[in-house]
């Protein structure tokens, strides 16, 4: 899994999305990031640990989907990841960003 296509989520994976969504803190994300990826070698780690660091102060918010995907979503940046652990990650694009704003703000 290169690419998290958000323009071919499912209903169930949307539904998912929608149901799991939350706010988290940085300690809370910390302790998912050590949860995830164990190995301080890990290059998702890295990249986790990483996006992390490159929004201090910011709110987050996270969700998963039905089949194990993560999101992490930087509303205040509009910035986002998704991670599939052991298996992929990368950046959320466009619709996957105002999928995540639209899940947190309802629909515009």
């Amino acid at each position: 899994m290169e690419e998290f296509d958000f323009e071919k989520l499912t209903k169930e994976r949307r539904e998912s999305l929608a149901q799991t969504i939350r706010s988290i803190s940085v300690a809370e994300m910390k302790t998912l990031g050590n949860e995830l990826f164990p190995y301080v070698d890990d290059a998702w780690r890295d990249a986790y640990f990483g996006f992390i660091a490159e929004n201090p102060g910011d709110s987050f918010h996270y969700a998963t989907t039905s089949d194990g995907v993560h999101i992490l979503y930087c509303k205040d940046k509009d910035k986002g990841i998704w991670f599939l652990p052991g298996q992929g990650k990368g950046p959320l694009q466009a619709t996957g960003k105002r999928v995540m704003k639209e899940l947190i703000e309802g629909p515009m």
